[in-house]
């Protein structure tokens, strides 16, 4: 069974991690921002905690699966992504925003059963992914669109 300090650790490396990809949704001024990947985050880690903790408790007189409830939150996670997906006349709007909430629960759910490492790398692939390159890709488009055959140079 987890002590207090453990779980507080668990618990703050969640918001720290969730908080540092939320910093870049918030700056874009995304409708999910800080909070909501905060509390994505968080609430995937208390899911996996509470799990691992039922699972301590009666796993001398039930059988009990903790990976049940991490499926529900994949599950669950999926229902609040596609709410962040609008579909505005002929553009998408929100898969990235759904992408990283998705990501955010997974590193909640690591954090949650003690994968630290994954947790930590995975999230600072996502900050440089979504701060690193978005550069390159706005360069990307541009170029596509300046040799496109309706752009103005050809």
């Amino acid at each position: 069974m987890l002590g207090f300090w453990d779980t507080l650790f668990r618990i703050i490396l969640s918001v720290f991690l969730s908080g540092l990809i939320g910093i870049e949704r918030e700056y874009r001024q995304k409708g999910a921002g800080l909070r909501t990947h905060i509390l994505v985050g968080l609430g995937s880690t208390l899911i996996v905690l509470t799990s691992l903790y039922i699972f301590d408790i009666y796993r001398p007189i039930a059988l009990f699966d903790p990976t049940r409830m991490i499926s529900g939150i994949v599950t669950g996670i999926g229902f609040l992504c596609a709410g962040t997906i609008i579909q505005a006349e002929s553009r998408v709007m929100g898969l990235t925003s759904a992408a990283v909430l998705w990501i955010v629960s997974g590193v909640g759910i690591a954090v949650g059963a003690g994968h630290y490492s994954a947790a930590v790398i995975v999230s600072f692939v996502v900050f440089f992914v979504l701060i690193g390159l978005r550069s390159f890709e706005l360069r990307i488009a541009q170029r596509l669109k300046h040799d496109s055959p309706s752009g103005h140079h050809k």
